[in-house]
């Protein structure tokens, strides 16, 4: 039997977060945090999702887009909670702040905050853009003052631009995770989401959602954020085979193309991270193995109190009618 096999599938999914975890079912999404050694707080996170707004965004392709960025609201939104009520039990310590923070805080109060958090995702989306899309197409463009060759373009030359660059984003995605990981903090947060996994499994064996069930589970799942950046990361090579090396003749515009066809690389990742949930065979096997490599560094072994916060969480959000299973029995 195969290592990711299990009684039924189910549509429940999560996230860890600080001091806690979060996770969605088909009729209410919970975030549980850890507020004390005999405490856990829960709170359901109330949101309009975009699939409840029209039909088109559950159709396939388009679900996917839908997807990503409800995932991106939701998550946002619970791990602020859980910092908030992480910080009011204490479970993290609140570095006291400086005079000028303080300063700002007395002129600009809640107004400075906004502005800060605006400005700090801003920031963060330019960053990424930079290191994902603009940085590899520039480090391979200076191979053309080596190799004359690659300033010609063609299709040899577009095949080998677009594997370097899909390599150099995992390599930088993968090492921006390995550093984060070393962070005492970021470790806490990846143990969550090795109970999150691990807690999910338990249920999909069908076995009593208890501590000592639950450690003996994988932590690896084969339906995971982490496995969905790669597999997009991976997709990205193939659509970048049908992007011109330098288009007009303006070789900056290769990554700009790569940015607007972004919502197809997310689409196409979606459907094959589901479809990786659904089955199990070598094919599917063979897709879902960079993820699950990848996930022993975004997940860790977690601790029992850690568990205890994923089985209370999704203990919330598991439905009386069954409505959150895709498939019972073994998924071939």
């Amino acid at each position: 039997m195969s290592k990711t096999k299990t009684k039924k599938i189910t549509s429940i999914g999560g996230s860890a977060l600080i001091e806690g975890i979060m996770m969605r079912g088909p009729k209410k999404t919970t975030v549980a945090v850890r507020t004390g050694e005999d405490s856990i707080y829960t709170e359901d996170v109330k949101m309009n999702f975009l699939a409840s707004k029209s039909k088109i965004w559950k159709l396939p392709f388009f679900r996917g887009v839908a997807g990503m960025i409800d995932s991106m609201r939701l998550s946002y939104k619970s791990l602020m909670l859980s910092a908030n009520k992480a910080m009011e039990a204490g479970e993290i310590e609140e570095e006291e702040p400086s005079k000028f923070e303080k300063w700002i805080d007395e002129k600009l109060g809640d107004k400075f905050m906004k502005v800060l958090m605006v400005f700090s995702t801003i920031l963060g989306i330019a960053l990424a853009v930079l290191l994902f899309f603009f940085l590899p197409t520039w480090i391979f463009n200076l191979f053309g003052l080596f190799i004359p060759a690659i300033n010609k373009g063609g299709a040899e030359v577009r095949f080998w631009q677009s594997v370097i660059e899909g390599l150099l984003k995992i390599v930088i995605f993968l090492s921006y995770i390995l550093i984060v990981s070393q962070m005492p903090d970021m470790k806490r947060v990846f143990q969550y989401h090795g109970a999150e996994h691990k807690t999910i499994f338990c249920y999909e064996n069908e076995l009593e959602l208890t501590v000592e069930n639950v450690k003996k589970q994988r932590r690896f799942h084969p339906r995971c954020g982490t496995s969905f950046i790669l597999l997009s990361l991976l997709v990205g090579i193939i659509i970048g085979l049908f992007i011109p090396h330098a288009p007009f003749g303006v070789a900056v515009l290769r990554p700009v193309f790569k940015i607007l066809l972004l919502p197809l690389t997310i689409a196409l990742g979606y459907e094959l991270i589901k479809f990786c949930g659904k089955h199990d065979n070598k094919f599917t096997r063979i897709i879902a193995a960079p993820g699950l490599w990848a996930q022993r560094i975004t997940t860790k072994e977690p601790t029992e109190d850690m568990c205890e916060v994923a089985i209370t969480a999704i203990e919330a959000v598991i439905p009386d009618d069954g409505s959150d299973i895709v498939k019972n029995g073994c998924c071939n």
